[in-house]
């Protein structure tokens, strides 16, 4: 086995092994989202926790990790009965990115089920990690049908294998950590809530402090072993203290007063359901275990609400992560108890006692001068700030003086879109746009598997045994059936796309409200696109040219951080923003073939700008996208009562739909038949 990096050899990111420490003491916290930049060491500090966890004790022989003390009743090793019991180290199980279901979930051997009649099962990595820790690098990158799995596991401290009548089920409860980079997109809010706590890690911008991270690295790599033995001490310590905290777990009590605290910080943030509240509970629980006390303080509560409450209380993709730290102080200061004094010190006794931390409000981590140290993260104040979300006022931006350019115009409210998905079947990436073969959705036929059997068709499985059954000798009840005879089921499901913006920034879109009202409808299929699980790109033309103003990526808050600092101005290079686009398909096109694009321009249709006859140019540029067979979407955004109708136009050149911001509203069709239906009824008493 490969030697780790020592967890307490990390430096800084006290924050992030604060909440690992927290959890080690009380798993029932429910796990840590870790949100950073790439090369912040978020996985090595993820992995060297698993070094500090206590032996499990285990029913010798059990795949499952039943413990011998209470054992599984339902578990498919057992009945255990009086088996003995043995102990191994705590497991770290990981999940790659591009694991299968069978992977996750473990797998039957559906012909021994169909000939013998007998359960064959193999565990998968859900059974692996009971009783231990489930790590998941780049979480939000996770395919949907597995954070399924992990959510009713996660819910339900269990797991289910189902294949067509034959069933097992195994104890799944596991410390679930994720690690994921923001740019790269964001996690269902469904998924988002299951981890108890989350920490935001960036690199350091001490030139001390990176000094340090680079002399520990190198040293670890040139001889891991020798380095480990220089924290072998502060290891053992550590792992020390973490035992002694789980013991005194049980005797730790939550006061009245501490309760309405927690309740009422949830309550102030607007926070979803009552899970927070529990996590919090406990969180606060678990400070006070490991800074050594039996009872819950307003310091473990503020600390609690800094760690459970930022991720559960964004309401979209585009709100900024994070707490208002002063409203925090403010509502725990008005509901604070009594009995407790206002400057009191959670832990009079502080560090001192040679511990490898003090337990108090600072994070309860190892100093970072000679002792344990996590490695590349900053001081809280040195997080670099989210970018911020687009604002819904209406207001106008002034208009430079003398440049023919506006400023940035705010976007309109944003609003619940009309589906809009590319025609046809695909094969791409699972999400929730546009019809596709998948893995997972309802049946729509068989085929011959082609390699191992997934999902079994049984009733095409039958139908291809029963002709045989007499040449088979076959002379009682029952099915002869063969490998020749199983058919694999086809699914149809959903998709995610490439949704590529390319939006008109000339003068002729340039009016105040009409700029407004269009970065709404754009900021509102930004949302679309997250719920819809799509990959996106925006692509901005004013002036001469275009440009590529985000290369398509999973992260919609980008490109509404960029759609927010939009200016306006100058002509309609209508061509050359078609063209761009192009470009940027065809290079997509052979990154990821599965992934179907669909292009939304965004335009009132006006071209003059590109060449001689930028109306012609433009003609011929949308011809190359509907050569291509792309699918695509005109936003007409011409206003007015007189309209040219070039946006329709510039439709029917790219093999697409037009449709105006009015008709971009999902409840524009409701809307139209409530005025038809009320017009009606007025004609109709007024006849009368």
């Amino acid at each position: 086995m490969s030697t780790r990096y020592p967890f307490t050899a990390v430096v800084g990111m006290d924050d992030l092994r604060l909440a690992l420490l927290l959890n080690a003491v009380s798993p029932a916290v429910g796990g840590v989202l870790v949100r950073g930049e790439k090369g912040t060491a978020k996985s090595t500090a993820v992995r060297a926790l698993a070094e500090l966890l206590p032996a499990v004790p285990v029913v010798a022989g059990c795949r499952f990790s039943c413990d011998p003390a209470s054992p599984d009743l339902g578990c498919p090793d057992g009945p255990h009965g009086t088996a003995p019991g043995t102990e191994r180290p705590a497991r770290m199980v990981e999940l790659p990115v591009g694991a299968s279901e069978d992977r996750l979930v473990g797998s039957l051997d559906i012909e021994k089920a169909l000939s013998e009649g007998v359960k064959a099962f193999e565990p998968g990595l859900l059974a692996s990690a009971h009783r231990g820790i489930l790590y998941v690098d780049e979480v939000n990158l996770l395919s949907d049908h597995l954070i399924d799995h992990l959510l009713d596991a996660a819910a339900m401290g269990s797991s289910y294998v189902e294949r067509e009548g034959v069933s097992v089920r195994h104890a799944a409860r596991f410390l679930l950590v994720g690690t994921m980079n923001p740019e790269e997109g964001e996690l269902r809010p469904q998924l988002l809530d299951r981890f108890g706590l989350t920490v935001e890690v960036a690199a350091s911008r001490d030139p001390q402090q990176r000094v340090e991270v680079v002399r520990r690295r190198l040293a670890f790599e040139d001889d891991p072993a020798v380095f480990a033995d220089r924290w072998a001490a502060d290891e053992a310590a550590l792992r020390e203290r973490i035992v002694t905290a789980r013991a005194l777990l049980p005797q730790v009590t939550l006061g009245d007063a501490v309760l309405l605290q927690i309740a009422a910080t949830c309550a102030a943030f607007e926070v979803d359901g009552m899970r927070a509240d529990i996590v919090m509970a406990r969180t606060a629980t678990a400070l006070a275990a490991w800074a050594g006390r039996t009872e819950v303080t307003s310091e473990d509560v503020r600390q609690a609400a800094l760690l459970a409450l930022p991720h559960r209380r964004r309401r979209s993709p585009f709100d900024a992560p994070g707490l208002d730290e002063d409203k925090l102080d403010e509502t725990l200061e008005e509901f604070k108890g009594q009995d407790q004094e206002p400057d009191e010190d959670p832990d009079p006794d502080g560090p001192g006692d040679g511990g490898p931390g003090d337990g108090g409000p600072g994070g309860g981590v190892p100093p970072q001068s000679d002792g344990p140290a996590a490695e590349n993260s900053p001081a809280p104040g040195e997080t670099s700030p989210p970018a911020p979300a687009p604002s819904p006022s209406p207001e106008p931006a002034p208009q430079s003086a003398g440049s023919g350019e506006r400023a940035a115009v705010a976007a309109a409210e944003p609003f619940r879109t009309k589906v809009l998905s590319v025609p046809g079947l695909g094969e791409g990436a699972a999400g929730r746009r546009s019809r596709a073969r998948t893995e997972h959705g309802r049946t729509t036929g068989s085929v011959r598997p082609r390699g191992t059997l997934t999902k079994l068709h049984l009733a095409a499985t039958v139908q291809a045994a029963a002709p045989h059954q007499k040449a088979r000798g076959r002379t009682g009840p029952g099915l002869v059936v063969r490998r020749d005879d199983l058919r694999q089921a086809t699914r149809e499901g959903r998709e995610g796309n490439l949704v590529l913006f390319a939006v008109d920034a000339s003068g002729s879109m340039a009016a105040r409200q009409r700029m407004s009202a269009v970065k709404g409808a754009v900021l509102s299929l930004l949302l679309d696109a997250y719920q819809r699980r799509d990959k996106v790109g925006l692509i901005t033309f004013r002036g001469r040219d275009a440009e590529v103003a985000l290369p398509p990526t999973s992260s919609v808050d980008a490109a509404a951080a960029r759609l927010e600092k939009l200016p306006t101005g100058g002509r309609t290079p209508l061509s050359a923003g078609l063209l761009k686009a192009h470009d940027v398909l065809r290079v997509e096109r052979l990154r990821d073939p599965s992934r179907r694009p669909l292009l939304v321009v965004v335009t009132d249709g006006r071209a003059t700008g590109g060449g001689a006859d930028p109306v012609a140019l433009a003609a011929r540029a949308a011809r190359l996208h509907a050569a291509d067979g792309t699918a695509s979407v005109v936003v007409d955004c011409e206003t007015g009562p007189v309209r040219l109708g070039l946006a329709r136009e510039l439709a029917r050149e790219l093999g697409g739909t037009a449709v105006t911001l009015d008709e971009l509203r999902a409840d524009s069709i409701a809307g139209l038949v409530r005025d038809v239906q009320g017009n009606r009824k007025t004609t109709a008493r007024r006849a009368a």
